[in-house]
Protein backbone atom coordinates (compact mmCIF):
# COMPACT_ATOMS: atom_id res chain seq x y z
CA UNK A 1 0.00 0.00 0.00
CA UNK A 2 1.25 3.57 -0.65
CA UNK A 3 0.23 6.81 0.59
CA UNK A 4 -1.40 9.83 -0.82
CA UNK A 5 -0.81 12.89 1.17
CA UNK A 6 -0.24 16.90 0.99
CA UNK A 7 3.27 17.60 0.17
CA UNK A 8 3.55 20.51 2.05
CA UNK A 9 4.64 20.13 5.57
CA UNK A 10 2.51 22.11 7.83
CA UNK A 11 3.72 24.73 10.33
CA UNK A 12 3.12 24.67 14.42
CA UNK A 13 -0.71 23.81 14.95
CA UNK A 14 -1.67 23.43 11.34
CA UNK A 15 -2.51 19.83 9.73
CA UNK A 16 -1.17 17.76 6.71
CA UNK A 17 -3.93 16.25 5.21
CA UNK A 18 -4.23 12.38 4.13
CA UNK A 19 -5.93 9.93 2.26
CA UNK A 20 -4.95 6.34 3.68
CA UNK A 21 -5.54 3.45 1.43
CA UNK A 22 -7.33 0.25 2.45
CA UNK A 23 -9.31 -2.67 0.35
CA UNK A 24 -12.38 -0.96 0.71
CA UNK A 25 -11.75 3.08 -0.02
CA UNK A 26 -9.57 5.51 1.52
CA UNK A 27 -9.47 7.10 4.95
CA UNK A 28 -9.23 10.95 5.60
CA UNK A 29 -7.19 11.42 7.91
CA UNK A 30 -5.08 14.44 9.72
CA UNK A 31 -1.90 14.71 11.08
CA UNK A 32 -0.52 17.31 13.50
CA UNK A 33 3.23 17.19 14.12
CA UNK A 34 4.64 16.71 17.33
CA UNK A 35 6.95 14.90 19.97
CA UNK A 36 5.68 11.44 21.44
CA UNK A 37 3.93 8.92 20.65
CA UNK A 38 1.03 9.82 18.83
CA UNK A 39 -3.05 10.59 20.09
CA UNK A 40 -4.80 8.71 17.23
CA UNK A 41 -8.24 9.97 18.29
CA UNK A 42 -11.59 8.10 16.95
CA UNK A 43 -15.07 9.26 16.60
CA UNK A 44 -18.36 7.16 17.14
CA UNK A 45 -21.17 5.92 15.31
CA UNK A 46 -23.31 9.60 15.07
CA UNK A 47 -19.99 12.09 14.22
CA UNK A 48 -16.89 12.11 12.62
CA UNK A 49 -13.37 13.65 13.59
CA UNK A 50 -15.18 17.15 14.03
CA UNK A 51 -15.60 16.10 17.70
CA UNK A 52 -12.01 16.36 18.36
CA UNK A 53 -12.00 20.56 16.94
CA UNK A 54 -12.12 21.60 20.56
CA UNK A 55 -9.82 19.29 21.72
CA UNK A 56 -6.64 18.86 19.38
CA UNK A 57 -5.92 22.66 20.20
CA UNK A 58 -4.88 22.14 23.25
CA UNK A 59 -3.23 19.24 22.55
CA UNK A 60 -1.13 20.33 19.80
CA UNK A 61 -0.10 23.65 22.11
CA UNK A 62 1.80 21.21 24.47
CA UNK A 63 3.74 20.05 21.38
CA UNK A 64 2.25 16.30 20.92
CA UNK A 65 1.74 14.90 18.10
CA UNK A 66 -1.75 14.10 17.16
CA UNK A 67 -3.91 11.98 14.44
CA UNK A 68 -7.91 12.35 14.02
CA UNK A 69 -9.47 10.47 11.37
CA UNK A 70 -12.53 9.49 9.62
CA UNK A 71 -13.86 6.01 9.53
CA UNK A 72 -14.30 4.64 6.26
CA UNK A 73 -18.69 5.82 5.56
CA UNK A 74 -18.29 8.60 7.99
CA UNK A 75 -17.26 12.18 7.44
CA UNK A 76 -14.71 12.71 4.43
CA UNK A 77 -13.61 9.08 4.21
CA UNK A 78 -14.73 7.16 1.11
CA UNK A 79 -18.13 5.45 0.80
CA UNK A 80 -17.91 2.69 -1.37
CA UNK A 81 -20.73 0.85 -3.06
CA UNK A 82 -22.23 -1.92 -1.32
CA UNK A 83 -19.72 -1.70 1.12
CA UNK A 84 -19.58 -3.86 4.47
CA UNK A 85 -18.68 -2.16 7.52
CA UNK A 86 -18.09 -3.98 10.41
CA UNK A 87 -15.78 -3.63 13.87
CA UNK A 88 -13.16 -5.66 12.23
CA UNK A 89 -13.24 -2.91 9.08
CA UNK A 90 -13.02 0.02 11.70
CA UNK A 91 -9.94 -1.69 13.37
CA UNK A 92 -8.43 -1.93 10.04
CA UNK A 93 -8.80 1.72 9.23
CA UNK A 94 -6.88 2.25 12.58
CA UNK A 95 -4.09 -0.18 11.62
CA UNK A 96 -3.56 1.10 8.03
CA UNK A 97 -3.54 5.00 9.52
CA UNK A 98 -0.90 3.56 11.84
CA UNK A 99 1.46 1.75 9.15
CA UNK A 100 0.81 4.53 6.43
CA UNK A 101 2.02 7.49 8.65
CA UNK A 102 4.46 5.52 10.01
CA UNK A 103 3.40 6.33 13.69
CA UNK A 104 5.42 3.13 15.27
CA UNK A 105 3.87 3.56 19.14
CA UNK A 106 1.11 5.30 19.64
CA UNK A 107 -1.87 5.80 21.98
CA UNK A 108 -5.33 5.45 20.86
CA UNK A 109 -8.28 7.57 22.02
CA UNK A 110 -11.80 6.10 22.18
CA UNK A 111 -14.93 7.38 22.40
CA UNK A 112 -18.07 6.30 21.79
CA UNK A 113 -18.36 2.99 19.80
CA UNK A 114 -14.66 3.32 18.57
CA UNK A 115 -13.73 1.76 22.25
CA UNK A 116 -14.02 -1.47 19.98
CA UNK A 117 -11.16 -0.56 17.66
CA UNK A 118 -8.70 1.23 20.10
CA UNK A 119 -8.26 -1.28 23.11
CA UNK A 120 -8.65 -4.54 20.51
CA UNK A 121 -5.86 -2.76 18.62
CA UNK A 122 -3.98 -2.43 22.34
CA UNK A 123 -5.04 -6.58 22.77
CA UNK A 124 -3.79 -7.48 19.51
CA UNK A 125 -1.00 -5.04 19.22
CA UNK A 126 0.49 -4.62 22.60
CA UNK A 127 4.22 -3.52 21.43
CA UNK A 128 2.84 -0.68 19.05
CA UNK A 129 0.59 0.78 22.11
CA UNK A 130 2.22 3.22 24.29
CA UNK A 131 -0.72 3.49 26.12
CA UNK A 132 -4.48 4.45 26.12
CA UNK A 133 -7.31 6.62 26.74
CA UNK A 134 -10.82 6.23 26.73
CA UNK A 135 -13.50 9.12 26.94
CA UNK A 136 -17.18 7.46 27.31
CA UNK A 137 -16.62 4.93 24.95
CA UNK A 138 -18.73 1.21 24.60
CA UNK A 139 -16.47 -1.85 24.63
CA UNK A 140 -17.98 -5.21 26.40
CA UNK A 141 -21.65 -5.88 27.66
CA UNK A 142 -22.21 -4.09 30.57
CA UNK A 143 -24.97 -4.71 33.27
CA UNK A 144 -24.38 -0.97 34.35
CA UNK A 145 -24.24 0.76 30.93
CA UNK A 146 -27.34 2.51 29.74
CA UNK A 147 -27.35 2.49 25.48
CA UNK A 148 -28.99 5.14 24.24
CA UNK A 149 -32.39 4.40 22.50
CA UNK A 150 -31.26 5.50 18.64
CA UNK A 151 -28.55 2.56 19.13
CA UNK A 152 -30.86 0.21 20.66
CA UNK A 153 -33.36 0.71 17.76
CA UNK A 154 -31.21 -0.29 15.85
CA UNK A 155 -28.88 -2.78 17.62
CA UNK A 156 -31.97 -4.75 18.18
CA UNK A 157 -32.55 -7.43 15.52
CA UNK A 158 -36.60 -7.62 15.93
CA UNK A 159 -36.68 -4.35 15.40
CA UNK A 160 -34.65 -4.22 12.06
CA UNK A 161 -38.07 -3.62 9.83
CA UNK A 162 -38.72 -0.97 11.75
CA UNK A 163 -35.21 0.83 11.54
CA UNK A 164 -34.53 0.10 8.02
CA UNK A 165 -37.88 1.84 6.96
CA UNK A 166 -37.06 4.94 9.49
CA UNK A 167 -33.64 5.87 8.11
CA UNK A 168 -35.13 5.87 4.25
CA UNK A 169 -37.73 8.98 5.72
CA UNK A 170 -35.32 11.62 6.41
CA UNK A 171 -37.99 13.40 8.22
CA UNK A 172 -39.08 10.09 10.62
CA UNK A 173 -35.04 9.35 10.98
CA UNK A 174 -34.68 13.10 12.14
CA UNK A 175 -36.91 13.32 14.36
CA UNK A 176 -35.52 10.14 16.10
CA UNK A 177 -32.20 11.62 15.62
CA UNK A 178 -33.46 15.16 17.40
CA UNK A 179 -35.29 12.86 20.04
CA UNK A 180 -31.25 11.57 21.34
CA UNK A 181 -29.50 14.48 20.94
CA UNK A 182 -32.36 16.21 23.99
CA UNK A 183 -31.85 12.76 25.91
CA UNK A 184 -28.32 14.14 26.08
CA UNK A 185 -28.61 17.53 26.04
CA UNK A 186 -31.07 17.10 29.64
CA UNK A 187 -28.27 16.32 31.38
CA UNK A 188 -25.79 19.03 30.68
CA UNK A 189 -24.76 21.87 32.71
CA UNK A 190 -26.24 24.77 31.52
CA UNK A 191 -22.73 26.15 30.51
CA UNK A 192 -22.84 23.51 27.84
CA UNK A 193 -25.62 23.39 26.21
CA UNK A 194 -25.36 26.27 24.27
CA UNK A 195 -22.24 24.66 22.44
CA UNK A 196 -23.78 21.26 22.23
CA UNK A 197 -26.84 23.09 19.93
CA UNK A 198 -24.23 24.92 17.66
CA UNK A 199 -21.49 22.96 17.55
CA UNK A 200 -22.36 19.69 17.91
CA UNK A 201 -25.92 19.25 16.19
CA UNK A 202 -24.71 20.44 13.09
CA UNK A 203 -21.68 18.28 12.92
CA UNK A 204 -24.17 15.14 13.79
CA UNK A 205 -26.66 16.55 10.77
CA UNK A 206 -23.91 17.36 8.32
CA UNK A 207 -22.83 13.79 8.72
CA UNK A 208 -26.48 12.20 7.44
CA UNK A 209 -27.93 14.38 5.61
CA UNK A 210 -25.00 15.51 3.53
CA UNK A 211 -22.04 13.64 3.97
CA UNK A 212 -24.32 10.24 3.44
CA UNK A 213 -23.15 8.20 6.90
CA UNK A 214 -26.51 6.26 7.44
CA UNK A 215 -25.59 3.19 5.63
CA UNK A 216 -22.47 3.07 7.69
CA UNK A 217 -24.17 3.76 10.76
CA UNK A 218 -27.05 1.33 10.08
CA UNK A 219 -24.70 -1.50 9.43
CA UNK A 220 -22.29 -0.56 12.39
CA UNK A 221 -25.02 -0.21 14.85
CA UNK A 222 -26.87 -3.74 13.75
CA UNK A 223 -23.59 -5.29 14.94
CA UNK A 224 -23.12 -3.48 18.09
CA UNK A 225 -24.78 -5.66 20.25
CA UNK A 226 -23.25 -8.66 18.89
CA UNK A 227 -19.43 -6.81 19.41
CA UNK A 228 -19.89 -6.20 23.15
CA UNK A 229 -20.51 -9.79 23.19
CA UNK A 230 -17.86 -10.96 21.41
CA UNK A 231 -15.15 -7.69 23.49
CA UNK A 232 -16.58 -9.46 26.88
CA UNK A 233 -14.50 -12.25 26.41
CA UNK A 234 -11.19 -10.23 25.34
CA UNK A 235 -11.81 -9.02 29.19
CA UNK A 236 -9.43 -10.85 30.68
CA UNK A 237 -6.56 -10.21 27.68
CA UNK A 238 -7.29 -6.58 28.52
CA UNK A 239 -6.06 -7.28 31.88
CA UNK A 240 -3.05 -8.74 31.35
CA UNK A 241 -1.99 -5.49 29.11
CA UNK A 242 1.06 -3.61 31.25
CA UNK A 243 0.64 -0.20 29.42
CA UNK A 244 -1.11 2.74 31.50
CA UNK A 245 -4.77 3.76 30.98
CA UNK A 246 -6.14 6.59 31.66
CA UNK A 247 -10.58 6.54 31.72
CA UNK A 248 -11.21 10.14 31.45
CA UNK A 249 -14.94 10.59 31.83
CA UNK A 250 -17.59 12.79 31.48
CA UNK A 251 -20.31 12.26 34.98
CA UNK A 252 -23.10 13.58 33.44
CA UNK A 253 -23.68 11.48 30.60
CA UNK A 254 -27.05 9.36 31.18
CA UNK A 255 -26.23 6.23 29.45
CA UNK A 256 -22.18 5.74 29.47
CA UNK A 257 -22.55 6.74 33.50
CA UNK A 258 -20.06 6.91 35.85
CA UNK A 259 -20.33 3.41 37.18
CA UNK A 260 -19.35 2.34 33.24
CA UNK A 261 -16.04 4.14 33.59
CA UNK A 262 -15.63 2.55 37.35
CA UNK A 263 -16.52 -0.79 35.56
CA UNK A 264 -13.73 -0.09 32.66
CA UNK A 265 -10.93 0.80 35.22
CA UNK A 266 -11.59 -2.44 37.00
CA UNK A 267 -10.60 -4.17 33.49
CA UNK A 268 -7.28 -2.69 33.54
CA UNK A 269 -4.52 -3.23 36.12
CA UNK A 270 -2.78 0.14 35.01
CA UNK A 271 -5.32 2.47 35.04
CA UNK A 272 -6.41 6.21 36.42
CA UNK A 273 -9.77 6.90 36.14
CA UNK A 274 -10.24 10.71 36.24
CA UNK A 275 -14.40 12.18 36.39
CA UNK A 276 -15.04 15.01 34.43
CA UNK A 277 -18.05 17.45 34.67
CA UNK A 278 -19.02 17.02 31.60
CA UNK A 279 -21.12 14.97 28.97
CA UNK A 280 -20.96 12.03 26.68
CA UNK A 281 -18.92 14.67 24.51
CA UNK A 282 -16.86 15.73 26.75
CA UNK A 283 -13.69 16.99 24.77
CA UNK A 284 -16.42 19.21 23.42
CA UNK A 285 -17.89 20.01 26.93
CA UNK A 286 -14.54 20.66 28.86
CA UNK A 287 -11.26 20.09 26.16
CA UNK A 288 -8.74 21.91 28.37
CA UNK A 289 -9.88 19.71 31.28
CA UNK A 290 -9.91 16.59 29.17
CA UNK A 291 -6.28 17.46 27.74
CA UNK A 292 -4.81 18.26 31.27
CA UNK A 293 -5.66 14.74 31.97
CA UNK A 294 -4.61 13.44 28.81
CA UNK A 295 -1.03 14.96 29.10
CA UNK A 296 -0.70 14.60 32.52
Amino acid sequence: MTLVSSDQAAKPGEHRDHRIRTSLGEVYAREYAGRGPAFVMMHGFPDNLHIYDDLVPHLTASGRRVVIFDFLGFGQSDKPAGAQYSFRQQLGDLEAVVDQLGLGQIVPVAHDSSGAAALNFAIDHPDRTAGLVVLNAAFAASSVARWPELITLFATPGLAALSGALIQSPEQFGWVINFQREAFKQHLADKHKAHYDTFLGPVIDKNFREDGAGPAFAQMTAQFFGELERNATRIPELGKLDIPVKVIWGQNDPYLNADHAREYASYLKRSSLHLLPAGHWLQLDEPALVAAEMLS
